[in-house]
């Protein structure tokens, strides 16, 4: 699933769309003078309307022969409509979907295989937690295109008078540390509930595990392994400094508008989580800092899940020359630099991190970007997603029940929903 709270970044900004409704399928060109037609599918809140504009001027003018036309999409339903485009003979040219839905429309044998341009694109240097999920049984389909993580955001004022440096949280064990001494009387050391299963993610992969290993066509869960007990160890540990919830997720109730009410010294969030905040309460604006989810260790941050999205080229797309110019243009090093900056987003390549380095919450971003990674790349995971029995394990074990068998029954209810797709 695609990070949600992405709208929250940059100020929430809401897009205005440069929509068109006609699509490559029904002809070739557009505007006259020979120029061809290319119709792009975008995601509701993924750039600004300003931004947009910027880079299909931009491009129209370096590429005079091509017209591009984006049509502004919806997140809600978006799987069962690109699904249906790629099925018919009137698809777009080019689409961003969220990074982990990738094999599910690759699978259909609808998107274009753009292995042999990766070399083209810098794809030595993408982020790993963009790249994997855009490839499929070993060729690669979806062009990363920007990522976001979750960092944890942090009341400066709080800290302060704690007598806790938020530069010096390098470890784990220093986090916990820090994390008891904020956490006095009604104030909540950390705001962390229950089934916030992105965060728990994270630490299985800090531990060497993962959430489900594939062998052929076979998926198994394993929550149950050593791994993955140790984080969810850990995770209760952390959960414990503080009053969240343990029976829901970072939505139920909204922990952005928590922390407003001024008794949280620390979220995990988005960056984009802090304008919430200061939505809600003002006097926060000035108090409020970011730094990586701490590592086991102190040379290495956190993992944390990469959320985000590729751009993919659907096979009965009339214009691939043109629609590979334009993933190319985005993509490209030019403009991952003025989209990280206008967007607060992570840059799909490390060697770009620099370019945010003048915003707090984007250059702690990228910071976890760096040891990113996506949910296991296969079409069943949207089955786990759907019924999501980590959310009730990590319940479970909150409640009092024994970690190893809740584990155990997660594991095996995740590797029924992998090997059925239901």
């Amino acid at each position: 699933m695609k990070l949600r709270m992405l709208a929250g970044l940059s100020a929430l900004v809401a897009v205005a769309g440069l929509s068109a409704c006609s699509s490559s399928g029904s002809g070739d060109e557009a505007g006259g003078g020979g120029r061809s037609g290319i119709d792009v599918w975008l995601m509701r809140d993924s750039v600004s309307a300003d931004f947009q504009k910027q880079f299909v001027k931009g491009f129209e003018a370096a590429h005079p022969d091509i017209d591009v036309r984006v049509q502004i999409q919806e997140w809600d339903g978006i799987g069962e409509k690109v699904t249906a485009a790629l099925a018919s003979n009137d698809a777009p040219d080019v689409i961003e979907t969220g990074n982990t839905q990738v094999a599910q429309f690759a699978q259909s044998g609808g998107l274009l295989d753009l292995t042999d341009k990766v070399g083209a694109l810098g794809g030595k240097d993408w982020l790993k937690g963009l790249a994997e999920p855009g490839a499929y049984e070993g060729k690669q389909y979806g062009i990363p295109y920007y990522a976001a993580n979750r960092v944890v955001i942090y009341r400066k004022d709080l800290f302060e008078k704690a007598g806790v440096d938020a530069a010096s949280i390098k470890t784990r064990d220093q986090w916990v540390a820090a994390t008891k001494k904020l956490n006095k009387g009604a104030q909540q050391g950390i705001y962390l509930p229950g089934q916030n299963w992105y965060t728990y993610s994270g630490f299985v992969w800090d531990e060497g595990g993962d959430l489900a290993t594939g062998s052929g066509d076979k998926w198994q869960g394993t929550l149950d392994t050593p791994e993955a007990l140790r984080a969810m160890a850990f995770y209760e540990k952390l959960q414990a400094l503080g009053k969240g919830p343990k029976d829901s997720d970072e939505a139920q109730p909204p922990q952005a508008e928590v922390m407003a009410k001024g008794q949280v010294a620390q979220v995990i969030s988005v960056p984009g989580g802090a304008n919430v905040v200061t939505q809600n309460n003002p006097d926060l604006k000035a108090k409020l800092g970011f730094f990586p989810i701490p590592g086991k260790t102190a040379d290495k941050p956190g993992a944390v899940f990469t959320g985000g999205s590729d751009l993919v080229i659907p096979t009965v797309s009339q214009h691939h020359d043109a629609a590979f110019t334009f993933v190319k243009e985005l993509t490209g090093e030019e403009w991952q630099r003025k989209l990280a900056v206008a967007m607060s987003y992570v840059p799909n390549r490390t060697t770009l991190a620099g370019a945010v380095a003048k915003d707090p919450g984007a250059s702690a971003m990228a910071v976890g970007a760096a040891v990113g990674h996506a949910t296991p790349n296969t079409p069943g995971w949207a089955a786990v997603e759907a019924k999501n029995p980590i959310k009730d394990y990590m319940t479970a074990v909150l409640a009092g029940g024994d970690p190893a068998r809740e584990a155990k029954k997660a594991s095996d209810a995740i590797t029924s929903a992998m090997n059925s797709g239901s």
